[in-house]
């Protein structure tokens, strides 16, 4: 990529992220009443529902905290990621040591789901907290508790199954591209223990070259069986590209740390089996959900397209390009750049829509939800910025 396609590439990056997507968070994100952050609004940022979800107070702990220690020192940076990491500790634990999923304002518990994501995004948001203010106790807080879902994801027979286990086994790649990318931030917060995350890491991620990565059928599976092996049925055969290629980018930062060729040719072909399978010829974008042979999606979202799997697949396919030199990465790239921006930015209230149509025309204003909040748009924007300033320094 020449230098000044980099420079500019990263300018775009910078006025994005604190120009439109930042300043919206800091208006509508904190709740100085009850502590926490309100991630529930409509386009222009009003509350839709003033309910929190337990995940968006460690993903915007996480996200505030990380732009206080990489961005510059914004005092708002930190008193918001403040009042999110006050109120997990105050409100988003039950008395067995699991989190709940969604919470009253106030913080009273609405509900706990079956799996340990909450606890992820919680340890993530402590760790990086814990860089920003200085708090040892902090990181303590997140290294008990990345071991507690250490232990839950070796050991997936102590949470509640969601299908019968007599009749139906299956295991998912979202728990561990979840654990990888948990698992890397811990590394990088706490390099005192760096080999025991760097065991975990490379485990999980030769887990993936093993049981998900199928080059004979070229594909990435989200499903398998216990054993591996690929199941013909509708979970079986679904396809999620964007969650493939934000997979991808977590083992690509692996492959590279560890010098490991096998892991990196996983990765890129994976990128681009999704590409090309989940490109939407006709209108652009990538598909929500696809058939891995062809049949009817069992997904009546499937040909949606969402905010979150295009800003992953940016800083994917950017960081892809960066490490192989290849044209056809960069190609990529500006492809999905195009279409982003194009598409997704809301230059009169800020932030970015997430749910369109199979064209592109949107299907739901709103700018925040127990699924949308600050989170994917500010990592990708953050990781692409300092990438490309990496770029502009080789």
């Amino acid at each position: 990529m020449e230098k000044a396609k980099i420079s500019s590439l990263k300018k775009t990056y910078e006025k994005e992220l604190f120009e439109n997507v930042m300043p919206f968070w800091e208006r509508v994100a904190p709740d100085y009443e009850y502590g926490g952050i309100l991630h529930n609004v409509d386009r222009d940022g009003s509350l839709i529902s003033s309910d929190k979800c337990g995940w968006f107070q460690g993903r915007g702990t996480w996200v505030f905290s990380r732009l206080y220690n990489d961005f510059g020192r914004k005092p708002i940076w930190l008193e918001i990621a403040k009042l999110g990491y006050d109120f997990i500790n105050k409100h988003c634990f039950d008395l067995d040591g699991r989190m709940f999923f969604e919470l009253k304002q106030d913080g009273r518990p609405i509900r706990k789901r079956r799996y340990w994501f909450t606890e992820a995004f919680s340890v993530i948001a402590m760790a990086e907290y814990g860089k920003a203010a200085g708090d040892s106790e902090a990181l303590q807080k997140a290294r008990d508790l990345y071991d507690k879902i250490v232990f839950y994801f070796r050991n997936p027979g102590i949470l509640p199954a969601k299908y019968i286990p007599q009749n139906f086994q299956i295991k998912a790649h979202n728990t561990r591209m979840i654990m990888l990318g948990t698992t890397q931030i811990m590394r990088d917060m706490d390099p005192l223990n760096t080999e025991k995350y760097d065991d975990i890491l490379l485990s999980v991620c030769n887990e993936l070259y093993r049981d998900f990565y199928k080059p004979d059928m070229q594909l990435f599976l989200e499903y398998v069986d216990p054993r591996g092996e690929f199941v013909d049925n509708p979970i079986g055969r679904r396809l999620s590209p964007g969650h493939t290629i934000e997979s991808m980018w977590f083992v690509l930062l692996e492959a590279e740390r560890h010098k490991n060729n096998d892991l990196k040719q996983m990765a890129l072909n994976a990128i681009l089996w999704s590409m090309d399978r989940g490109w939407d010829k006709e209108y652009g974008g990538l598909f929500n959900y696809i058939d891995a042979m062809g049949k009817p999606s069992d997904k009546l979202e499937w040909d949606m397209k969402t905010w979150w799997q295009h800003s992953e697949a940016l800083y994917a396919l950017l960081l892809a390009h960066h490490l192989t030199g290849e044209k056809k990465f960069e190609d990529l790239f500006d492809m999905m750049h195009e279409y982003t921006f194009k598409a997704f930015p809301d230059y009169e209230y800020g932030e970015w829509f997430g749910y369109l149509h199979r064209d592109g025309s949107i299907c739901l204003p709103v700018k925040g939800s127990m699924f949308k909040g600050p989170f994917h748009i500010p990592r990708a924007l953050m990781y692409c910025i300092k990438l490309l300033e990496k770029m502009e320094n080789t």
